[in-house]
C-alpha cells in the first residue's frame, strides 16, 4: 500500500514497515570483477553533510565518514531491468495491491476516517501538473491519487512503458527496491555510499560537478516556475532515459535529478547529531535503528531517497545535491522515485549469491 498519497489526501500533514539489512561491506584491497552496468568506487573518507547556504538542519553537521569500496549502478534501473525482474519472479508491486486499512490506520492519527473503497484500490500518486500557480505549501494541488497507476502503468490505465524503456523505473517502493535487489544479488546504497558515490570526488563541492549555478545541461529537474510552467529547456517534462546526462566524476549518470533514489538508511533530521555523540568511528555508517520524521510522526518506518528529481526546482526544491536528504514511508512510491543498487566483493562470490548478508556473515 502507498501511505503517502493516501495521507496528503487524507490529513492536513502529508505523508509497512519493511526489514531492514545492513548491506555487506568490503575492504578496497578486494576489488571484485566489475559487473556489467556497474563502477568499482574506491573506498575512503570525506566530509559528510550539507555544504552552502542550501544546506538544510538536517544535513548538519558536516562530520568525517569513512567507508570501504564498493560497487554501484552507473545509472538508475530501468523499465527493461525491473521488467525483465518481474517477467522471472511474478512480483507483484506495493501500488498494485490493495491497501490494507487496518495496517494503513496505524500509521494515521487516532480517529482518521476510513478512505472510501476508491481510495484502498490498487494505485498510486502521479504528478498533475496544474494549469495556474498553486500555493507551494499544499502538495496536494499537483499530485493525484491514480487508480492502476504503477511502473508498468506510470500515467494511470491508459498508459504503458513501450516507449520508456530505458527510463528510470518509477511507483517503486522501498519494499519493492528491495525486492529486486535481493532477486539481482544486489543491495540499496546506504546514505553515505549513496553521498561519496554522488560527489564524484569533489569533497566539498554544492553540486556533483561543483559549485557553479545549475544548467539545463546538468540534470533532469524542473525549468520554469513550478508546478505550472516548465519551460523543457533540458528537453524532458518528466523522466529522461537514463544517461541523458554528463556523468560525475565517477562516471555516474543522474546522480542528480531525473528520479529520487532509494537508500537503505532509516531517516531521523538527527541522525547525524546521535551519530556524532557516540564514541564510535563513523566507519560505514548504516544508519539509525530507529526511524522517526516530524513530518509524519505517526509512521512507524521512513526511509531515505536521495538525489532529486525532474520535479526538483532551484526556488521550490534544491535537492539534486548530493548532501540533500528527503525521506518518506517504505511502501511508499511515486512518479518520481527510484533507486539503483549497490554490490560488495562477498555478495559476487558464487557461493553467496542468492544470500542475505546475515547469512554470508554467519558463513564467514
Amino acid at each position: 500500500m502507498n501511505l503517502l498519497p493516501l495521507l496528503i489526501l487524507l490529513m492536513t500533514t502529508p505523508e509497512a514497515t519493511s526489514d531492514h539489512v545492513s548491506p555487506a561491506i568490503a575492504s578496497p584491497e578486494r576489488k571484485p570483477t566489475t559487473p556489467d552496468g556497474m563502477i568499482w568506487i574506491e573506498g575512503g573518507s570525506f566530509q559528510m553533510g550539507g555544504v552552502g547556504e542550501e544546506a538544510r538542519d538536517d544535513e548538519r553537521p558536516v562530520h568525517e565518514v569513512s567507508i570501504d569500496g564498493f560497487l554501484i549502478d552507473v545509472n538508475e534501473v530501468t523499465n527493461r531491468q525491473f521488467k525483465a525482474f518481474v517477467d522471472a519472479t511474478n512480483y507483484v508491486t506495493v501500488a498494485e495491491r490493495p491497501v490494507d486499512w487496518e495496517q494503513l490506520r496505524q500509521q494515521l492519527p487516532p480517529g482518521t476516517a476510513k478512505p472510501s473503497d476508491e481510495l484502498l484500490a490498487p494505485g498510486s500518486l502521479v504528478f498533475a501538473r496544474p494549469d495556474q500557480p498553486v500555493d507551494l505549501n499544499n502538495p496536494s494541488m499537483w499530485w493525484r491519487w491514480t487508480s492502476h497507476a504503477s511502473w508498468k502503468q506510470p500515467q494511470g490505465p491508459d498508459s504503458t512503458i513501450d516507449d520508456l524503456l530505458e527510463h528510470p523505473v518509477v511507483h517503486v517502493s522501498h519494499e519493492d527496491a528491495t525486492a529486486y535487489c535481493r532477486w539481482a544479488n544486489r543491495r540499496l546504497p546506504t546514505e553515505a555510499q549513496w553521498e561519496f558515490a554522488s560527489r564524484g570526488g569533489l569533497e566539498r563541492g554544492i553540486y556533483s560537478w561543483g559549485d557553479d549555478p545549475i544548467e539545463p545541461t546538468h540534470a533532469n529537474i524542473w525549468q520554469g516556475r513550478f508546478p505550472n510552467e516548465n519551460t523543457l529547456e533540458d528537453g524532458y517534462l518528466m523522466t529522461a532515459p537514463v544517461g541523458s546526462f554528463p556523468a560525475n566524476g565517477y562516471g555516474l549518470h543522474d546522480m542528480a535529478g531525473n528520479v529520487w533514489e532509494w537508500c537503505q538508511d532509516r531517516y531521523r533530521p538527527d541522525t547525524y547529531t546521535l551519530r556524532l555523540t557516540s564514541n564510535d568511528l563513523v566507519r560505514n555508517p548504516t544508519g539509525p535503528a530507529d526511524a522517526f520524521d516530524p513530518r509524519t510522526p505517526h509512521a512507524k518506518d521512513v526511509r531515505v531517497h536521495r538525489g532529486g528529481s525532474f520535479l526538483c526546482n532551484a526556488v521550490y526544491c534544491d535537492s539534486y545535491r548530493p548532501s540533500a536528504r528527503m525521506a518518506t514511508t517504505p511502501d511508499t512510491g511515486m512518479s518520481h522515485l527510484g533507486f539503483r543498487t549497490v554490490a560488495t566483493p562477498e555478495m559476487l562470490t558464487p557461493a553467496n549469491a542468492g544470500k542475505t548478508t546475515g547469512q554470508i556473515k554467519a558463513d564467514q
